[in-house]
């Protein structure tokens, strides 16, 4: 039998060791480990090995815990200072203790957080008690830490994960390959096995030569592991995204663009918004402190302010309420795509306004809102509106039947709804592939005249705003848009997702 240099080495050093792992095999070779992976493949297919192949956790220590090393856990720091305290008595107060910790910082929130949970004592108003009978030196996370750092594994997987969300560890998994010599592998070996001379790549001197004729070239093996090379790629959401812009595009409508900082009038004034709406204020939106936007038009502006001051038509009554051009022109992160709307409707934008006219954004958008697995503080939005003579809110139902159909959603509801600027407005819902719950993924309605008529738009325009984050969890059965958004998603996840047309 003739065998590659790197294949007879393999199989002889596996011979002389038990069931060799790839490092150690590497070691013995002086080959790299991706040679002895290959080789050893190439050998199980000629039946004189066998590969087996496990999975192990590594847990590497991370800079915070490398200072609990040194300096100890904070938990366990402020029940040493308790105890000098006679905390195990009565109560003593909490600033008392954290002052004799030497505590500081996040480092006071984490000990008070692992106090309670370790059996160190109790927290109650501000006082500290704690347990005698506790045992800080045998703490478990502490011990593991210090094995860690020598060097050593931990086998307790809960203990690993508590000391992973603490951010004290960080967990990787890894395969590990044994190569077994079989008992053909071991015949082969008894009956001589020669070098060959091999050669993976034919070259241009080979040819010329004619060296070509007397070397064996490698078999390439398909199946064999290459190393995993992690590219960049798009987004998910940027996926989703192209994926909304393609369906509206062919649905007949055309894409608007503009700021994302822009004048509150743009934003919140031509939309018929009242300037001490408690949206308004600085608790839902990003101001900004840079010089004004006072370059808005006039006339426009003194319709849209007559409008919130007297209202429109005949029984138009407006909000009577202050109203200021300064407050106009101060700049603000948008807090929806709306703003493009009203440029475009206005005919600032330089968009053709004569009906029938359909135009949409998908941009990003801001709002000061408290993060949870629905919300964010930006996220995009799916502006769209249709400017046509006798629409109705069944053309605007109908639109989004067709739309969430082009994604597989066909169980849309509809609630009605108020808005300053929407008169019917409604709420869209879908029904969520995994929780079985309503999800909002939208608001709607018809412009009101007080919206339309400042800006000189005589036929009507059904509009809406849709979430995409929300359409991606109806999509994908996501019940937390932050496992594919910011920093708490799931990087494998964003690696195997593709949005399917």
């Amino acid at each position: 039998m003739r065998l590659p240099e790197s294949q007879l080495a393999v199989l002889e050093a596996a011979n002389t060791t038990d069931d060799p792992t790839v490092d150690r095999l590497a070691d013995a070779t002086e080959l790299k480990p991706a040679s002895v992976t290959r080789a050893a493949f190439d050998l199980r297919e000629e039946g004189l090995v066998a590969v087996d192949e496990t999975t192990e956790t590594d847990a590497e220590l991370t800079d915070e815990a490398r200072e609990y090393l040194e300096e100890g856990l904070p938990e366990i720091r402020l029940y040493r200072a308790a105890l000098e305290a006679g905390a195990t008595d009565e109560p003593v107060s909490m600033g008392q203790l954290i002052g004799a910790s030497g505590l500081g910082g996040p480092q006071v929130d984490i000990a008070l957080s692992n106090f309670a949970r370790k059996g160190y004592g109790s927290i109650d108003s501000g006082a500290v008690s704690a347990a005698p009978e506790a045992t800080p030196d045998a703490d478990p996370e502490a011990a593991a830490l210090e094995t860690l750092a020598a060097g050593d594994s931990v086998d307790d997987s809960a203990l690993l994960d508590q000391l992973e969300r603490r951010d004290l560890v960080v967990q990787s998994e890894r395969t590990v390959r044994t190569v077994r010599l079989t008992q053909v592998g071991r015949n082969a070996l008894e009956a001589g096995i020669e070098v060959a001379q091999t050669v993976d790549r034919l070259t241009p001197e080979m040819l010329t030569s004619g060296e070509w004729q007397d070397v064996e070239f490698t078999e390439y093996n398909v199946a064999a592991d290459a190393p995993a090379i992690e590219g960049g790629r798009k987004h998910i959401l940027r996926q989703t995204a192209d994926r909304v812009k393609d369906v509206l595009v062919g649905m007949g409508f055309q894409e608007m663009e503009g700021p994302h900082a822009d004048a509150d009038f743009w934003i919140n004034d031509c939309l018929f918004m009242p300037q001490d709406h408690p949206a308004r204020t600085h608790w839902d939106r990003f101001a900004l402190d840079v010089p004004p936007i006072q370059s808005l038009p006039d006339r426009l502006v003194a319709r849209v302010e007559s409008a919130h001051r007297e209202g429109v038509g005949e029984d138009g009554e407006g909000y009577h309420s202050p109203w200021s051009r300064e407050f106009a022109e101060a700049v603000a992160l948008r807090g929806h795509t709306t703003s493009l709307s009203m440029r475009y409707l206005s005919g600032f934008a330089g968009a053709n306004i004569e009906p029938p006219q359909r135009y949409f954004s998908v941009e990003k958008v801001y709002r000061n809102d408290t993060l949870d697995p629905t919300h964010l503080l930006e996220f995009f939005q799916i502006e769209g509106w249709v400017l046509a003579e006798d629409l109705s809110v069944r053309d605007l139902m109908g639109t989004f039947e067709e739309f969430y159909m082009q994604f597989g959603i066909e169980d849309i509801q509809f609630k009605p709804h108020y808005n300053p600027y929407t008169e019917p407005s409604f709420e869209l819902f879908g029904t969520h592939p995994t929780t079985g719950e309503l999800v909002e993924i939208g608001n709607s309605g018809m412009f009101r005249p007080e919206v339309l008529e400042p800006l000189g738009i005589e036929a009507d325009v059904m509009a809406w705003g849709l979430a995409l984050e929300r359409l991606l969890m109806l999509m994908y059965g996501f019940e937390d848009i932050r496992d594919v958004h910011g920093t708490l998603c799931d990087l494998a996840l964003l690696r195997e997702t593709e949005v399917v047309y």
